[in-house]
């Protein structure tokens, strides 16, 4: 081979060379080029806790994650002994005021009356026969013949008697005339404010029974049955499936396009299909979410903003948690 072909064939190969190195990077730079930007969200769903005012065991569950429930539903059940109790001396103590205003209303039956009358008429006797021992003792003072001191003995037992008969006259006449209209409010109230007394426990004895307050799907169970759950703690989560949206954490600098009441499309890779929504939120994420400029470029900070878009007709099958893609 003569060199004039030698130096042919060099010529030709790395024009070649040449030739695939152009080509490979006009289409890496064509492909490059036409690529869109992707912004990545998911969708999500409002929901509600379960919760009980009261601590206490957690008796039955009476759903399973998944399950779809509606407004009214029993959830749980709980076991609170101490609510029960309280519950127990609460309908006590209102029987026994009640029955007091009862009496105090209707007043004294005959035989207490009876009865009242007396004790009345024995105090008085006692009364007469303590006057009659203070006289002597008096007279018998006044010759000499008592000391000072039996004296005053028998004037206070005298004074003591006649009390204990003043004080049974006014149980005769209550009894004989009924309660004082104080006595029978003082009674009323007293009876209203035990009916309230079991009105509140029995209240706080029907959030043992924990019933759905809205239609939605059982999301999460947190308690196993027979552990404690304290004042408040969360028994179960729902999701209210009625109420689904996307969202999106979407840079500054994409924001064009995804202002509150604007139009979108975004596609589900779940069905492979594009879904058309509405943007109802925008909110700027914090310091924490910033996309950090390099300086020495002389670019700048940008902020990250989340963005939240309902789809503007129901689309059956989508649920919290699956992907959608936004290209721009």
């Amino acid at each position: 081979m003569s060199e004039k072909t030698q130096h042919n064939n060099i010529l030709l190969a790395v024009l070649v060379f040449t030739a695939v190195v152009i080509i490979v990077a006009l289409i890496g730079f064509l492909t490059l080029g036409k690529e869109d930007n992707v912004i990545q969200g998911e969708i999500e769903v409002s929901e509600y806790r379960v919760s009980s005012k009261l601590p206490g065991r957690i008796l039955e569950i009476r759903v399973v994650e998944g399950d779809y429930v509606h407004a009214g539903d029993t959830l749980a059940i709980l076991e609170v002994p101490e609510a029960e109790a309280q519950k127990r001396a609460a309908e006590a103590t209102q029987g026994a005021a009640q029955a007091v205003s009862d009496m105090a209303e209707a007043g004294a039956r005959k035989e207490q009356i009876q009865a009242a009358y007396q004790l009345w008429q024995q105090a008085s006797a006692a009364c007469d026969i303590a006057e009659k021992s203070y006289t002597r003792i008096q007279n018998l003072f006044n010759e000499g013949g008592m000391s000072a001191q039996k004296r005053d003995e028998a004037l206070a037992a005298y004074k003591a008697t006649e009390a204990q008969m003043h004080a049974a006259k006014s149980q005769y006449d209550m009894a004989r005339n009924g309660a004082r209209r104080e006595e029978k409010k003082a009674a009323a109230q007293q009876a209203l404010a035990a009916r309230s007394a079991v009105d509140v426990v029995s209240s706080l004895l029907r959030e043992t029974v924990q019933v759905a307050t809205a239609d939605g799907e059982v999301s999460d169970i947190y308690p196993k049955v027979g552990e404690l759950v304290g004042t408040g703690a969360p028994i179960m989560s729902i999701s209210l499936m009625n109420d689904m949206w996307g969202t999106f954490n979407v840079r500054e600098d994409q924001l064009s396009g995804l202002k509150v009441g604007d139009i979108l499309t975004a596609y589900s890779p779940a069905f492979n299909k594009e879904i058309r929504m509405k943007v109802f939120h925008i909110k700027d994420q914090g310091a924490f979410a910033v996309w950090k400029a390099t300086k020495a470029t002389g670019q700048y900070d940008l902020k990250t903003f989340e963005v939240k878009a309902r789809p503007l007709e129901p689309f059956e099958g989508l649920r919290p948690g699956m992907s959608l893609i936004i290209r721009k």
